[in-house]
């Protein structure tokens, strides 16, 4: 199976439902933590201004979606996310307007080395990345054995790094003044991306 451009798009408008459907549990697991209590919004408002975003291959509209958050949108969910996303569309292939699993793996991959120059967050520090890390080292391990196994062990990761964050201390924005106290609730930015992750493993299934 090769996923193309199309399926790709309709995979990031049916996580951005998937987000809108969880707006309120993510801004309430964001104060739990002692964050802003606005990380539903902020992503719901991401997803959103990524709605903008077009291109007629897969490096063109990866492109266009890291412009769209880092232009429409604000705060550090869309600059992290525009960073990832531009670490894709500098990976992809010019002009490929399909992706086999090992070229798609190495696009998840360049986002996730993108990021990393961006943050200084790594697993157990209570972020996104304690999703996205282990979501992506899925993809990498199991891309010979397709796309949808991909993905769905890819969700599986992310889901299992976002419940890891309850027992974790909190190393980045307002909610490490809390130490200990931060100890409990999942990361907020775990959990959306978890949501994701759980939304593209579904998207293939269902078209595969």
């Amino acid at each position: 199976m090769m996923l193309t451009l199309q399926t790709f798009k309709e995979m990031i408008a049916t996580a951005g439902e998937a987000i809108r459907a969880e707006e309120k549990h993510f801004s309430e697991l964001d104060a739990a933590a002692g964050g802003d209590g606005d990380h539903g919004t902020a992503i719901v408002t991401a997803f959103r201004a990524m709605e903008k975003a077009d291109g007629a291959d897969f490096k063109s509209y990866l492109k266009s979606l890291s412009e769209a958050l880092q232009n429409e949108a604000c705060g550090s969910t869309s600059t992290l996310y525009g960073s990832w996303l531009q670490g894709m569309s500098d990976t992809a292939l010019e002009g490929a307007t399909e992706l086999d699993a090992a070229a798609l793996a190495k696009v998840f991959n360049g986002g996730l080395k993108e990021l990393g120059y961006v943050t200084r967050a790594r697993i157990g520090d209570k972020t996104l990345m304690d999703a996205l890390i282990p979501a992506t080292e899925a993809l990498l391990s199991a891309h010979s054995q397709g796309i949808v196994v991909m993905f769905e062990r890819a969700a599986v990761a992310a889901e299992q790094g976002a419940e890891a964050t309850c027992e974790m201390r909190a190393k980045f924005g307002r909610a490490k003044n809390l130490g200990e106290r931060s100890i409990g609730p999942r990361d907020a930015g775990a959990a959306s991306m978890a949501c994701i992750f759980a939304s593209f493993a579904k998207s293939l299934k269902a078209v595969s």
